[in-house]
């Protein structure tokens, strides 16, 4: 079955699917590009939902937190067809779920929860944390909203400020801080350097942004080494120009600290060129991930070249709605 494929509808009305999480972009945007998917499907109504707990209860098991700990308005039914969850806020939900909707509702989690995964109708997992179990469905990186349609759409709001720049157009998707990887300023001078390098040897331009965990001073560093380009350095201000960038880039750089950036840079179908960073600890679960990613034909390490090949769009959230469709079917 094609990705863009309409499936048989579960019934004669749209489902009913809840995206929950605790609000932050990088992880709804796993439920809700997997809830995205299921809607390309088959008729769906998405409704999404935050979670966050008092500040004294956030750190409790996931087993000893009750509705009465919320910060936020407790969830009530009519309980949805399908659960889409991600994140730790949304375990101590997510497992209860089933219960509270007297088994209606199917419930899914992103991510690996770590515990109590028999609680859950489907865990759609990354590959490269290597779970297993009869509910888990494993994929090449993080569900996500990236399509070729939904950047093609967003495309022409940006299109004034980038489709007069020069090809090859490089976009450059910049990580930061996190438990594995860091970007101190030393790291993120040469890797500008080697980036300008490319992007003058190729005649081109840059198409750069950053993320919230880029560490203001590995910013800096870098948009010195960078700002004399062609092209655009996103500052943080105005519409985010991410679509616009993977639309219109006929390369991605991007950093190997991200599952999200990497699997959404991989769904383009478009040379994904990966940026090293540097370790804090073993780094097995990134290199399982891009050993997938290169297996897959849609990555290479960068090596100050650009030079361009071809492979399938990564499609794994397609994939994954497939699945729990089907196993909503089957249920």
């Amino acid at each position: 079955m094609a990705g863009t494929a309409t499936a048989r509808p579960l019934s004669p009305s749209p489902l009913n699917v809840w995206v929950v999480s605790d609000g932050r972009a990088g992880i709804e945007n796993q439920a809700l590009g997997l809830a995205e998917a299921v809607q390309r499907l088959t008729p769906a109504e998405i409704t999404i939902k935050h979670i966050r707990w008092r500040p004294l209860f956030d750190r409790l098991p996931s087993a000893l937190k009750t509705p009465a700990m919320l910060a936020s308005e407790a969830l009530q039914g009519p309980w949805p067809d399908l659960w889409i969850a991600t994140g730790r806020a949304t375990l101590p939900l997510s497992i209860r779920a089933k219960a509270w909707s007297g088994g209606k509702t199917f419930v899914v989690q992103t991510q690996n929860p770590r515990s109590a995964n028999a609680r859950y109708d489907m865990i759609v997992a990354p590959a490269h944390d290597r779970l297993s179990g009869d509910n888990v469905f494993e994929i090449v990186g993080s569900p996500h909203r990236i399509t070729p349609e939904r950047i093609e759409a967003a495309s022409p709001a940006f299109a004034d400020r980038i489709a007069s720049l020069p090809h090859p157009r490089v976009a450059v998707l910049i990580g930061g801080r996190s438990k594995a990887f860091d970007l101190p300023p030393a790291h993120a001078a040469d890797l500008a350097d080697r980036i300008a390098d490319a992007v003058r040897a190729s005649g081109g331009a840059l198409m750069l942004t950053y993320s919230r965990r880029t560490p203001q001073a590995a910013k800096a560093a870098m948009t010195a080494r960078l700002s004399d380009l062609p092209g655009w350095i996103w500052d943080g201000t105005g519409d985010n120009p991410l679509f616009g960038f993977l639309h219109f880039a006929d390369h991605i750089l991007v950093t190997e600290d991200s599952a999200n950036m990497a699997a959404e840079a991989a769904s383009t179908g478009k040379p994904v060129h990966v940026l090293p960073m540097v370790p804090l600890k073993s780094g097995d679960k990134f290199a399982r991930l891009h050993e997938d990613l290169h297996a897959h034909g849609a990555t290479r390490p960068f090596d100050g070249t650009l030079d361009a090949w071809t492979y399938a769009p990564l499609a794994e959230t397609d994939r994954a709605a497939r699945a729990v469709l089907e196993a909503m079917r089957a249920r």
